[in-house]
C-alpha cells in the first residue's frame, strides 16, 4: 500500500545542520518564555511557529517524558482538556507536516513520537 507520509520523507532533500541560533528574548513583550525550547525546535526544522505547532509538540513533548506515544485522538483530547480550541481535523494536519518535516515520526501503532534530534533539542533547552 502506498503511504503518501513516507514516500514525502524518502523524497526530501537532506537538511544541512544548523548551527544554533542565539536568540535574545525579551520577555516584557508578548514573548512567552515557557515556549522558547519549542520555538528553537521550530526554527532549527525551518518552521514557522504557530500556536498550534506549540501545543501539539508540548503535548508531545509531555508524552515523551512519561515515556509514551499518543495518536491524534489523544493529542486533540489533551488540548481540549487544557482548553486549547483546535478541531481534530487541524491538529491531524499538523502532526502530518511534523511528520513530513521530521521533527516527529508516527509509528505502526498510528501514534507519534518526537524524533531522537527534537528530542535532544527539547531536553537541552528545555526547562524541567
Amino acid at each position: 500500500m502506498y503511504n503518501q507520509q513516507q514516500a514525502a520523507i524518502a523524497n526530501r532533500p537532506e537538511r544541512k545542520p544548523r548551527q544554533a541560533l542565539t536568540v535574545k528574548v525579551d520577555n516584557s513583550d508578548n514573548e512567552r518564555p515557557g515556549n522558547e525550547h519549542i520555538r528553537e525546535l521550530l526554527r532549527t526544522f525551518g518552521l514557522r511557529t504557530s500556536l498550534i505547532r506549540l501545543k501539539v509538540i508540548d503535548a508531545l513533548h509531555m508524552a515523551d517524558r512519561s515515556g509514551r506515544s499518543i495518536g491524534v485522538r489523544g493529542v486533540h483530547s489533551q488540548l481540549e482538556q487544557l482548553d486549547v480550541p483546535l478541531s481534530f481535523l487541524s491538529v491531524r494536519e499538523v502532526l502530518k507536516r511534523l511528520c513530513v518535516e521530521g521533527v516527529i515520526s508516527m509509528g505502526n501503532d498510528k501514534c507519534y513520537s518526537l524524533n531522537p534530534e527534537a528530542r535532544s533539542i527539547l531536553e537541552q533547552s528545555c526547562p524541567r
